[in-house]
C-alpha cells in the first residue's frame, strides 16, 4: 500500500477523528486531533518526552515565600496577645488575694504588708522588674470593706521586638472579718 493509498484509507477511516488531506507528495494540510498537551509531537525513540512549562510553574513557591512570614508573624501576635491575658489574669488573681490576705489582720500596717507579700508571690516571674505596687483605696474599719489596687508592668509586645510595656491594674475588696487576728 502506498503512501497515498493509505493517507486515503485513514482520512476515511476517521472522519470524526479530524481529517487529514492529501494535496501533494509529502504534503498534508487539515487539524490535528487527539494529540496530548505537554508532549512533543515529534517524540523521539523510545517514547521520550520533553516537559514543557506553563504560566502557572513556579506560583506554589511564590505563595510559600510570601505566605509564610505572614502567617509566622500572625502566630507570634496571637502569642503576645495571650501573654496579655495571661497578665490580666494573674494581676486579677493576685488583688484578690491580696485584698482577702489583709482583710483578716488586725490592724492596717500588717494588712498592708500582708497584701502586699501575697500579692508578690502570686505575681512572680510576671511582672517586668518584679516590681509590684499595691494601694490601698479604702479604709480599715470593722465592718467595712478592705480594697486594694495591684499594678504591675508586663511585657506585651515585647516578645516581637517592640519595646511596648503594659500596665495592668487589678482591684478588689474584701469585706474585713470581724473575727479577725488579735493583736
Amino acid at each position: 500500500m502506498g503512501a497515498r493509498a493509505y493517507l486515503g484509507a485513514r482520512s476515511r477511516a476517521g472522519a470524526g477523528a479530524g481529517r487529514q488531506t492529501d494535496t501533494g507528495p509529502g504534503t498534508r494540510t487539515g487539524t490535528r486531533t487527539g494529540t496530548r498537551t505537554g508532549t512533543r509531537a515529534d517524540a523521539g525513540p523510545a517514547g521520550e518526552h520533553e516537559a514543557v512549562r506553563t504560566a502557572d510553574s513556579g506560583i506554589s513557591t511564590i505563595e510559600v515565600v510570601i505566605l509564610a512570614p505572614v502567617m509566622i508573624l500572625f502566630i507570634l501576635v496571637l502569642v503576645a496577645f495571650g501573654q496579655l491575658v495571661d497578665g490580666r489574669g494573674a494581676v486579677d488573681g493576685a488583688a484578690r488575694d491580696a485584698a482577702r490576705a489583709g482583710s483578716i489582720q488586725h490592724d492596717s500596717g500588717v494588712a498592708m504588708s500582708e497584701a502586699r507579700a501575697a500579692a508578690e508571690a502570686d505575681l512572680e516571674g510576671v511582672c517586668i522588674g518584679g516590681t509590684v505596687q499595691i494601694r490601698r483605696t479604702s479604709g480599715f474599719e470593722p465592718g467595712g470593706f478592705f480594697t486594694v489596687e495591684v499594678s504591675c508592668e508586663v511585657r506585651g509586645l515585647g516578645m516581637l521586638g517592640l519595646n511596648v510595656t503594659s500596665t495592668l491594674t487589678g482591684t478588689a475588696s474584701s469585706p474585713i472579718d470581724p473575727y479577725r487576728r488579735a493583736a
